[in-house]
């Protein structure tokens, strides 16, 4: 009948035009990406070699700032662990990298900047914001032979791919009977930052510590950042690497190509005999703030980086305790169930003999990181809690003794 051809016509008619507006919307689309990026390469220069063997140049971030690729031994850590990647993937074929904007746009904090370039867009993968799936297609190629790097563009993201990582990494080595391994490394930005709200100032390192067969590595440094960084992509367990938002553009000399560092070794900041503080991450600046100021007053505490938040050097520490007799744990973790309360309880169970006072634990307060400056600040430890704390576990006898 006519009315069912000019209805079909009519319908005919309309999805022709939808699938016009699809096609402009998606030319639009892929237009402003592609303009996007052609800013941030024209913003960044030519990229030929190295970022450490390059004259310094520099590159536009996507943040309203500039960055400065180094062209000495002397880097932001953003930069060192850059390098370390494109080292590694250099060194091995099998590693390659995954994650949202990790390839032409170069990673939330340019880790990946201009790799695509050198390694092409297979190895320099960029995925859907799909954590759960990408996560999983990571820990599918370590299982088959590859050596993958899997970027959080924010480590609160990762909690959408939790079932991979805890029922998946840190398990399939032990319930295929060993017949798999899983060489991955789990990596990005956490920790509070500058008002990034709640959602994005996750610490979620007590989230994974009690995933069997998982270790958990939180660097600190522009030099351990490389060092851990290359000692975990060649390790052939499940690695998840912390790197603070706050230190990427921490600026210190860096080894060479072949310096890696062990992952399970934690490093001694300061030697000292009145108490010992353990801390890591960007904790273990704002301690190196407090012990200043209780040195010039005659304190002598001895500070240690954990660097391996699972499992803990309980060598070193147990050396530093074993001296000191006084423990203050010191982090940006929750202080209910986080890397402190595990490590105190340790430390109490092996050492209790040894101490002269009790384990001192300063942590994060149990809730959302607000957004105000004055109000998150007040949520995590700052220098003059660690100082008042050193003056109240050190007696002043001993100390002038």
């Amino acid at each position: 009948p006519i009315s069912q051809r000019s209805s079909c016509s009519n319908a005919r008619r309309h999805e022709h035009r939808s699938e016009e507006k699809a096609a402009t919307m998606a030319s639009t689309a892929k237009r402003t990406y592609w303009n996007r990026a052609g800013a941030i390469r024209k913003c960044a220069g030519t990229h030929a070699g190295t970022a450490a063997r390059n004259p310094s140049r520099t590159v536009g971030d996507g943040r309203k700032r500039n960055v400065q690729v180094a062209a000495t031994n002397d880097m932001m850590m953003w930069e060192s662990l850059r390098l370390a990647v494109e080292e590694e993937m250099e060194r091995d074929p099998t590693v390659c990298i995954m994650g949202e904007d990790v390839g032409h746009y170069g990673g939330s904090y340019k880790v990946t900047l201009d790799h695509y370039k050198k390694f092409g867009d297979l190895r320099v993968l960029d995925t859907p914001i799909c954590e759960n799936s990408f996560m999983g297609m990571g820990i599918g190629a370590a299982m088959t032979g590859l050596r993958p790097i899997v970027e959080g563009m924010n480590m609160g993201f990762l909690l959408l791919a939790f079932n991979q990582i805890s029922n998946n990494s840190g398990m399939l080595h032990y319930t295929s009977g060993g017949h798999y391994k899983v060489p991955i490394v789990i990596r990005g930005p956490g920790g509070v930052g500058r008002q990034l709200g709640a959602e994005h100032s996750q610490r979620l390192e007590s989230y994974f510590q009690s995933i069997p067969g998982v270790q958990l590595v939180a660097c600190s440094t522009p030099r351990n950042a490389k060092a851990l960084l290359k000692a975990a992509i060649r390790s052939d367990n499940p690695i998840i690497f912390f790197e603070h938002v706050l230190l990427y553009n921490l600026k210190g000399a860096v080894g060479d190509a072949d310096e890696v560092q062990c992952l399970e070794k934690a490093e001694m900041v300061r030697e000292g005999k009145d108490l010992t503080i353990l801390t890591y991450s960007r904790m273990r600046y704002v301690v190196e703030q407090a012990v200043k100021a209780a040195v010039a007053e005659g304190y002598d505490p001895e500070v240690i980086d954990l660097i391996s938040i699972k499992p803990f050097d309980m060598g070193t520490i147990a050396q530093s305790v074993k001296k000191t007799h006084r423990v203050l744990i010191v982090e940006e973790c929750m202080r209910s169930g986080g890397i402190g309360a595990s490590l105190s309880a340790v430390i109490n169970e092996n050492f209790l003999d040894d101490l002269d006072h009790q384990v001192v634990r300063l942590s994060s307060q149990d809730v959302p990181t607000p957004y105000a400056r004055t109000l998150e600040d007040c949520t995590i430890v700052q220098a003059a809690d660690v100082e008042a704390a050193i003056k109240s576990m050190v007696p002043i006898p001993a100390r002038i003794a």
